[in-house]
């Protein structure tokens, strides 16, 4: 093999490595120290992050939570049962509501505060990193047509370059010519 060819290896390499990191976090958040990995769907916290990016969302205990952080928490639909969405705000202000803690939060890009105070108990954790982008291509693998994409045709390019190798040999073809 000539160098050439290394480096050429080498850099297909590096590449695919770079490009299965941020899918192997989102699968596997507790890779990253996180405990939870959401695919944001709206601008709200924009231009902090985006919708499409994915956060990676840390336990953290609910007295630690301050003024700044950014928190993913189920809504009040989905606290009621009525809805199941979930939410990433920063928090704006910590209250007390009937003698307990509660979250004011607001998205970066809204002008208002959220109406409804959060709960401690609806409060997943503390967002501790994000990363653009990929939530576009988790979402669109989650689909019908991602999931042939990245699953049946390599499985086909797999299964037919085998089959290719297995006719070679059959043959008495010789690799290289």
């Amino acid at each position: 093999m000539t160098p050439t060819n290394d480096h050429l290896k080498t850099i297909a390499t590096v590449i695919f490595v770079l490009a299965i990191v941020p899918f192997a976090l989102f699968a596997v958040p507790q890779l990253a120290g996180a405990s939870h990995s959401y695919v944001v769907l709206s601008d709200s916290m924009s231009p902090a992050i985006d919708a499409g990016d994915v956060v990676f969302v840390a336990d953290e205990p609910t007295d630690e939570i301050s003024e700044g952080d950014v928190i993913t928490f189920a809504s009040a639909d989905v606290a009621s049962g009525t809805g199941s969405s979930l939410v990433t705000h920063r928090v704006v202000d910590v209250v007390e509501r009937d003698g307990q803690t509660a979250f004011r939060t607001k998205g970066d890009a809204n002008e208002e505060a959220d109406q409804e105070l959060v709960s401690p108990r609806n409060v997943v954790g503390v967002v501790s990193f994000h990363l653009p982008l990929v939530g576009y291509v988790v979402t669109f693998a989650s689909s019908r047509l991602g999931t042939v994409l990245f699953l049946v045709v390599p499985a086909v390019l797999l299964g037919g370059g085998e089959l290719y190798d297995l006719y070679r040999g059959a043959f008495g073809e010789e690799e290289g010519t």
